[in-house]
């Protein structure tokens, strides 16, 4: 098969991949087309953690059309038994003669074995094919097989000159609707929403997925959309046990630096999840919080909080990207600003950006961009 075709076939592949990209948590989001003699005979991709792998699926729907032929996956088929039995043994009892990965699957329980064992089977085997774009769908995935932490995402909204809210607080609303529509959708593909106990108090807010199930990818009839865990930043458990947060559906976990008994059991009665995570200086180690939450399996973090949690992080360089939607209207030198970052003085010490996207959303602007 030529080169072109194996782009277009893997492309294809990942379209496929995407269709998990609100289901498949905490596993990672892999599609499969199998092509023989120029021909698609099976797709199939991952659509929810314990049920069958993308591989499975195509292969199912070729049936004996895939003996001999090419299986393009966006990830390196699985040699282990997880939830699932190994891929790689469906992929040789079907008799394909030859797969393509995009990317080698990071887990340590793969980590190369998988395309290993084909290989010593007598099956070709290739990758690297669209190996970034494969990446770039699984962030938090990849991240958090090779460094034990998320990807953590951070969503700011502002006017033009920087401002989050009114001195007083005020913020509602700084964007449109179809911004905040976005903002559900980051929402429906993160594994967490992390905010800080300072947004709690002054807000209230719910951090849920609010979008119609019609509206999610993936779902069946009848399925609600999949709500991620919330955690709050709280150092000395200031959260109201009866936080909006607390009464709807899905987890709260409450991060904090001492856990008094007294001031936890209501909050523990309301149905939080108390996590004693200390710096030492009184704080929450977020270094420490974020670890806890990748050996829980969340791959992709979503912070929504003000200035001073969004500065910490990014100032401890936990931050992988930040997307800012910027609105088109002036809040004044009184309004409150993006970030609490007090130890930058000189040009010296800016927090250097790359953007990596920038795009229209309704009448806001969307911006990408990375640290470093």
């Amino acid at each position: 098969m030529s080169e072109a075709s194996d782009y277009a076939f893997m492309a294809q592949a990942l379209r496929l991949a995407r269709h998990g990209l609100y289901t498949a948590e905490p596993n990672p989001r892999v599609g499969c087309v199998l092509v023989r003699e120029g021909r698609v005979v099976g797709e199939g991709w991952h659509r929810r953690a314990g049920g069958p792998h993308a591989e499975r699926i195509a292969l199912a729907q070729a049936g004996q059309a895939a003996h001999g032929a090419t299986a393009y996956v966006t990830l390196e088929p699985c040699c282990h038994h997880g939830k699932t039995p190994p891929c790689t043994d469906a992929l040789l009892t079907a008799g394909v003669a030859r797969v393509v990965a995009a990317m080698v699957d990071p887990n340590p329980l793969v980590a190369g074995q998988g395309l290993a064992q084909l290989r010593a089977a007598g099956v070709a085997v290739e990758s690297g094919v669209m190996e970034a774009q494969a990446g770039d769908l699984n962030p938090g995935f990849v991240k958090r097989m090779a460094t034990g932490l998320p990807f953590v995402r951070c969503k700011l909204a502002a006017s033009l000159d920087g401002r989050t809210a009114m001195a007083s607080g005020e913020s509602r609303w700084i964007t449109g609707e179809a911004a905040r529509r976005d903002v559900q959708r980051l929402r429906a593909r993160s594994s967490a929403i992390l905010t800080g106990v300072g947004t709690v108090l002054a807000d209230n807010p719910s951090l849920n997925v609010r979008l119609d199930p019609a509206e999610i990818p993936g779902l069946g009839p009848g399925e609600a959309p999949r709500q991620p865990l919330r955690v709050v930043v709280d150092s000395g458990l200031r959260t109201p046990a009866g936080a909006r947060l607390l009464s709807l559906p899905g987890r709260t976990l409450i991060a904090c630096a001492v856990r008094d008994p007294q001031t936890a059991a209501p909050l523990e009665a309301a149905g939080a999840q108390i996590r004693v995570c200390p710096d030492g200086k009184g704080r929450v180690d977020l270094e420490a919080l974020l670890r806890h939450l990748a050996a829980a399996e969340v791959n992709e973090i979503l912070v929504e909080a003000g200035p001073t949690l969004a500065g910490a992080l990014l100032g401890a360089g936990l931050v992988d990207e930040l997307i800012l939607y910027l609105a088109p209207h002036l809040m004044g030198d009184a309004g409150r600003g993006l970030f609490h970052l007090p130890g930058i003085r000189s040009m010296a010490e800016r927090i250097a950006l790359t953007l990596t996207d920038v795009r229209a959303v309704g009448s806001d602007w969307r911006l990408t961009a990375r640290p470093g």
